[in-house]
């Protein structure tokens, strides 16, 4: 499929025409070109119409979508209808009691995956030339990531930069995806695992690795290994463990861990924060793996150890940003600002809890 792109201002409106040409290639549309013309306001480059077709097509429903980009319903549908009105496309066909994307539609998503990547990478070079940054900026992160990491970077941005809004929203990493998708945030931080859904060839992300973090073990004060620094899997094998259920991230890097060194572990209880888990410790109910980069938070009778051995464990952490605008001025420093945070933290958090 070729794409090519065109522009033109509108008289002294501030309205610019982007003509976007689309080799479309199904054998339906018989390989005919066709000019789709969407009228920008301002000052967007990309007609939000656009985003919220596509924030659609990963939704599925208008109500998601609604709720995704913090449109209402009603405002979601007008907008998708006059997309279809202004392209002279069937975009949308009734499913049920709710709409699907028609051929065309996805067609059209699809191919929109290079235009979207294109201006993000014009931004960014636009940005960097100028020495300019946006005036909003939004990130995303899993629970850990959000209170060790972006909190941190927000408060220096706003430091730094104070005309700059700085947003962070806690999410799940599926989440953070859609968000990117939906232009609500502009940088996410997850764990690598927790992506699997969406490659690294995926055409709508990079992705950028931040650190390896590493899981401790945390076990009861009165525990017999608690005056060492170290301790290995299979000295703890016997153990009651605390993990999270079946499915999870942390489950399936608690069970790669055993797996590795050829033992099954004995799971005592189930926990999903940290902070739970730490609790569950703490109460001399059993003991567990914490992140480096999660803090005990000065929990009474919980001891971290380094895990030693054949295996040991780690989570990655990535940041993910929309495909083509990682060379954003703003983006970059960020990326500079979380990594040096994220080993500061891992080279002082034994010192802390120990």
């Amino acid at each position: 499929m070729g794409v090519a792109l065109a522009m033109r201002a509108r008289g002294a409106t501030g309205m610019v025409e982007v003509v976007v040409l689309m080799r479309l290639g199904s054998q339906q549309l018989q390989q005919k070109r066709k000019i789709l013309r969407i009228t920008l306001h301002n000052g967007c480059m990309i007609d939000p119409r656009l985003i919220t077709l596509r924030v659609f097509a990963r939704c599925g429903t208008v109500g998601a979508t609604a709720e995704l980009t913090g449109y209402s319903p009603s405002a979601v549908s007008a907008q998708l209808r006059e997309l279809q009105r202004v392209l002279g496309m069937q975009l949308l066909t009734k499913d049920g009691r709710g709409v699907r994307l028609t051929a065309t539609g996805r067609f059209l998503v699809e191919g929109s995956d290079t235009l979207i990547a294109e201006w993000e990478s014009l931004r960014a070079a636009a940005m960097e030339a100028g020495d300019q940054v946006q005036s909003r900026f939004g990130l995303g992160g899993f629970s850990t990531a959000a209170a060790q990491l972006l909190a941190p970077l927000a408060a220096t941005l706003r430091s730094t930069r104070p005309l700059l809004e700085v947003q962070v929203l806690e999410a799940d990493p599926a989440r953070c995806f859609d968000l990117l998708v939906a232009e609500r945030i502009d940088l996410a931080v997850i764990v690598a695992m927790q992506s699997d859904t969406y490659g690294e060839d995926d055409p709508r992300f990079e992705q950028r690795v931040l650190l390896d973090d590493p899981l401790d073990v945390i076990i009861p004060a009165d525990h017999p290994l608690a005056s060492r620094e170290t301790a290995t899997l299979e000295e703890l094998a016997s153990e009651p463990w605390i993990t999270e259920s079946a499915g999870s991230t942390y489950h399936s890097l608690f069970t790669a861990a055993f797996t590795a060194v050829g033992v099954t572990p004995r799971i005592a209880h189930e926990a999903v924060e940290w902070e739970t888990h730490i609790a569950f410790v703490g109460a001399g109910l059993g003991v567990g793996l914490l992140p480096r980069l999660a803090p005990l938070h000065g929990a009474d009778n919980v001891v971290r150890l380094r895990i030693t051995g054949k295996t040991k464990p780690t989570r990655r952490i990535i940041a993910a940003v929309r495909r083509g605008s990682i060379a954003s001025p703003l983006i970059q420093e960020s990326l500079g600002i979380l990594q040096v945070n994220a080993n500061r933290i891992l080279t002082s958090r034994l010192d802390e809890d120990l």
